[in-house]
């Protein structure tokens, strides 16, 4: 009975139904956005930097997950290369193109086929010039780049060498003599990384480094790996915070306005409903029975939305704004949703269900 009245309601004015649902869901898929934004770039992080094929990684002092302090002399590329079971050292310079979403990474060819095994090459190959490039697909595929094209980056214009298959170091390579002269780092590197002979002795080795060299922060690649995570990053936890309760307010808006103005075209109906025996409760269900369709309306619409806006960020910036789809957060948008729906459609409810039999009927 109950589910019968609703869908009629619903079907009464569905123009205003769809609205309702429609504004509903833009708060679920920007919730979706912003974690598949978040997670999409720490996994395409995590992803290039295992890729490295580096057993520990030296950062420069005061160094943190998301920014690189000053730089590292050659010189203790050299240093760290002589340590016990210290296989190879390899010092990289890297460089923003795009703030922090976009960077672009120098490096000694050579030494990093070495340690890595080498790029898989999709198209053309290694650097043949100074004035080479070597760029992944995803950032091809953002500048319509090929190989033998000519694209601008930090101001100058290079020609692209090869083109990579991604999920290695970086979206963009350049030769590390290269990077070097044009970032003014001359003699210096922002990271080094070092391959063991062994990787069992990797914690010997990371604690003996760090007795050396107190002020650099030293990790294993696990260990660094893993603190790409969403808890790590100073301020995001809490940015998704509010924009959740944003959601829930932007939810408990629509529905109030919505279930409000239901409630003003129904009082007739309702003295109806009351005059026949209707209780408060069976009133006040009815109404939040419909904020709840509406509620889940809009978080389905809402997911749906979210592979959209993915599709459309992967296909105009795939190496910039590297977005996924993380369908854990799918149920956590729609409680939020729902949460927010119940509540806006309670004091709309609470009236309709106080309103006077008499009035209600005689109610125009």
């Amino acid at each position: 009975m109950t589910a019968k009245l609703v869908l009629e309601n619903l079907k009464h004015k569905p123009m205003r139904s769809l609205l309702s649902i429609l504004l509903i869901g833009v708060p679920v898929t920007l919730i979706l956005c912003l974690v598949g934004l978040s997670h999409g770039f720490l996994e395409d992080s995590q992803r290039r930097t295992r890729g490295i094929g580096a057993d520990v990684i030296v950062r420069p002092p005061g160094s943190t997950l998301l920014t690189l302090s000053g730089g590292i002399s050659d010189k203790i590329v050299d240093w760290l290369g002589k340590q016990p079971h210290v296989k190879m050292a390899v010092g990289a310079v890297n460089q923003p193109v795009q703030g922090i979403t976009l960077g672009a990474t120098g490096i000694d060819l050579k030494q990093f086929d070495r340690m890595s095994g080498g790029f898989t090459y999709l198209h053309g190959g290694p650097f043949q010039a100074p004035g080479d490039v070597i760029i992944d697909q995803f950032y091809a595929d953002q500048q319509r780049a090929h190989v033998g094209d000519r694209i601008v980056i930090l101001n100058t214009p290079w020609r692209v060498s090869g083109i990579i298959e991604g999920g290695k170091l970086a979206h963009i390579v350049f030769p590390l003599g290269v990077l070097q002269e044009k970032t003014s780092h001359i003699g210096q590197v922002s990271q080094i990384y070092l391959k063991l002979d062994d990787v069992a002795h990797t914690a010997a080795v990371v604690e003996g480094l760090k007795e050396k060299l107190p002020d650099y922060p030293i990790y294993s690649m696990a260990e660094f790996t893993s603190l790409y995570n969403v808890n790590n990053i100073p301020a995001l936890r809490e940015f998704i915070i509010v924009i959740m309760a944003i959601g829930v307010i932007i939810g408990f808006a629509v529905v109030c306005l919505s279930m409000y103005m239901a409630v003003l075209q129904r009082t007739r109906e309702i003295g109806i409903l009351k005059s026949l025996g209707a209780s408060q409760v069976f009133i006040l269900r009815i109404i939040l029975t419909e904020a709840v369709i509406l509620g889940m309306g809009g978080t389905v619409l809402g997911i749906a939305m979210s592979f959209g806006a993915c599709w459309l960020i992967r296909t105009a910036e795939p190496a910039s704004i590297p977005m996924v789809i993380v369908p854990i957060w799918w149920a956590i948008a729609g409680v939020v949703t729902l949460a927010g729906a119940a509540l806006g459609a309670l004091y709309p409810g609470v009236s309709a269900a106080r309103h006077d039999t008499i009035e209600a009927l005689s109610y125009e």
